[in-house]
Order: C-alpha cells, then sequence, then structure tokens
C-alpha cells in the first residue's frame, strides 16, 4: 500500500497507507462516530465533498453488500446510486472481511468507484484536534505524487445542486395520496419509509417549482453543504406556504430549509454531529430518543417567530433538533428517524406525517 498524508488546513500532519483508489483530493474533513454504517454512510449524498473520518477502529471486516436495485428503482442495501464522499479515513483497516451478504471488500469498492481510502492513522488523535479546533479543510496527498496538490473547494459550494436528481421521479404511482419529495440529497432509505406507508412519491430537484402540482403533503428531504446556499428551494417553501395548508416534513436540510422559510437562521456548528448515538428530547416532554444524525448546521431556534416553536432538542449541546408550526400540520427532524444502520426509534415521524395528509 503506497503511503500517503493527511494535511489539516492548520497545518497538522497524520500519515498513514492509501487501500482505497490512489489519487489526492481535498475537501472538508468531518469525524463520525458510529461503530458501523460504513456503506450506508459512503453512499449518503449529504457526505458530499467531505473527506469521512471514522472513529470506529475497525472498518472493513463485514465488506461491502451487492450494490443491487429493488423493482421501484431504490437501492436495496445503499443509500443512493453511489458513493458521494470524497474519501474515508480509517485507524485499521480489515483486508479480511466475513458476511453473509458481503459481496466485495470495501477496498476493492472504493477502487472501483474511484474513492481513495486511507488506513494506519490515528482517527483518535484526529478527532481530538476536530473537535477542538473544529471542521477543517484537508488534502489528502500521496508521497509518490509530490506535485499533485489538489485544492479544497468547500465553502460555498451549492453541493444540493450537485447531487440532486435533475427530472421529475416517480414511485409506487397510483397508490393514493401523493407526496411531493423535494430532492436536496435525499437517502434511499427515506423514499422507503414512504413508500411503504402506501403513498405515491414525486421527487423532484431542489430547485423545482411544485407549487402548482396537485398533491397532499409535501416532503423536504436531507442533502449536503451550507442551506444558504439553496435560497431557490427556501423561496418555493415559502411561497407553498403562503397558498396553502397542505402537510409539510423536513429531515436534516428540510428542517434547515423549513426553519429559514418560516424565516428563521442557521448557524455552522463547530465540527457537526455525525454518529449512531445522538440523544434529543421531545420538547414539553420527558421523552429522550436515540437518533442518527450527518450535519454540519443547524437551526438558530431564538429566531423562529411566534408561529413556531422547537420540537426536538439536542441533550448534549441544546442545539435545535426539529421545529413545528402552532397551528398548522408542518413539522421537521434534524436527525434521521430513517436511519440506516439504525437506530429506528423516531420512525414514527413518518407515522406522524402521512396521519396528516
Amino acid at each position: 500500500m503506497k503511503n500517503v498524508t493527511l494535511v489539516l488546513s492548520d497545518g497538522t500532519t497524520f500519515h498513514g497507507q492509501s487501500f482505497g483508489y490512489d489519487k489526492p483530493v481535498a475537501g472538508e474533513v468531518v469525524f463520525n462516530t458510529a461503530m458501523m454504517g460504513y456503506p450506508e454512510s459512503l453512499t449518503d449524498p449529504s457526505y458530499a465533498g467531505q473527506l469521512m473520518v471514522l472513529t470506529y477502529p475497525l472498518v472493513g471486516n463485514y465488506g461491502v453488500p451487492p450494490f443491487t436495485f429493488e423493482s421501484n428503482g431504490i437501492p436495496t442495501f445503499m443509500e443512493s446510486d453511489k458513493i458521494y464522499a470524497s474519501a474515508i479515513i480509517v485507524a485499521d483497516y480489515s483486508t479480511c472481511y466475513s458476511h453473509w451478504n458481503a459481496k466485495e471488500s470495501l477496498a476493492d469498492w472504493l477502487k472501483r468507484e474511484q474513492v481513495p481510502g486511507i488506513t494506519g492513522i490515528d482517527t483518535r488523535e484526529l478527532t481530538k484536534v476536530l473537535r477542538e479546533h473544529g471542521v477543517m479543510m484537508g488534502q489528502i496527498l500521496f508521497d509518490d505524487q509530490p506535485d499533485n496538490i489538489p485544492e479544497a473547494n468547500y465553502e460555498g459550494v451549492n453541493f444540493v445542486d450537485q447531487v440532486s436528481c435533475k427530472q421529475i421521479l416517480h414511485y409506487n404511482e397510483g397508490a393514493g395520496k401523493r407526496v411531493v419529495l423535494v430532492d436536496c440529497g435525499v437517502k434511499a432509505n427515506i423514499i422507503r419509509c414512504l413508500v411503504n406507508r402506501g403513498v405515491e412519491v414525486i421527487r423532484v430537484p431542489w430547485n423545482y417549482d411544485y407549487t402548482d402540482m396537485d398533491f397532499d403533503g409535501l416532503f423536504l428531504a436531507n442533502g449536503p453543504g451550507d442551506p444558504d446556499t439553496c435560497e431557490d428551494a427556501v423561496r418555493i417553501i415559502r411561497k407553498q406556504m403562503d397558498a396553502s395548508r397542505k402537510p409539510i416534513c423536513g429531515i436534516c436540510m428540510g428542517n434547515q430549509l423549513l426553519a429559514k422559510a418560516a424565516g428563521a437562521s442557521i448557524y455552522k456548528l463547530k465540527y457537526g454531529h455525525r454518529s449512531h448515538n445522538q440523544p434529543v428530547r421531545m420538547v414539553g416532554t420527558e421523552k429522550c430518543y436515540v437518533t442518527s444524525q450527518n450535519h454540519g448546521y443547524a437551526v438558530n431556534a431564538k429566531t423562529l417567530n411566534a408561529d413556531w416553536q422547537e420540537l426536538f432538542v439536542n441533550m448534549n449541546d441544546g442545539s435545535n433538533e426539529g421545529i413545528r408550526h402552532k397551528t398548522l400540520p408542518w413539522f421537521s427532524s434534524q436527525f434521521h428517524p430513517e436511519a440506516c444502520s439504525g437506530p429506528v426509534d423516531t420512525e414514527f415521524m413518518f407515522d406522524k406525517f402521512i396521519e396528516t395528509l
């Protein structure tokens, strides 16, 4: 394996070996503390433009499932049609894998999709650096390619536009209630959770004006990057809210876009929430849920107007985890109720949305 160096924007360096595709890349370095789920995380469009650090020490031991699709076009085991993360960084890559559903190794998959993978990095120390400093830009450089130095291009980039579908897609046509799904980088399991509840899903590009379409409810999906780059989506959501009281539900980026449409502001978290064990409390209750999350921005709940209130709050740092309108069927969550590979403690959010249609 080739020697490789991770260089952070503050000059800190970490040395390791390549086990994926051998090419230098640059991007925002973020860490994920989940113990499993690397196939789902790598194919989550919300990781577009990012170098994903996994804090769990052993990665690759259960291989990669087959990249198959269901008859309705939804990926069977992945969250999208390809790897969206720019690279994966681990402490110890397992060259041997064993799992009933594994069809290839993580290394072979990365090489086939031309995505770098680094092993031998002290990811715990790297995570401590990121926690103290905050997320940073980083470069993955190969020792035998000293002149090929990529530049990080993340701030101000509209990654949602890069990952959103380019045309309208239909799922479960003619099933009954119709839901418009605004694709900001939607995960496959969000579509599956809606389809499994017997509704027709109309998936539209992030900046498509759906306000004149015939539908029963609006669903705002997750996505990568800065929500402030998605003003077109916010303008259309606000137009829909002014014209109709149809139900609206949002997840992750969808929570932030709904909040912006309601007049609230967004800020960037120091190092984001990327894990399977974030505790959130439902406001006004003593109910606390374990949730899966992947986001670097949050809603400033203090900027919500009098018609809105917080629905969930993060128990670790007090940041917003969802909002709701006080009288209309408009609500959202910052976490992922459909979480794949888990937990699914909050999948009732989909049931609540379907009940409002």
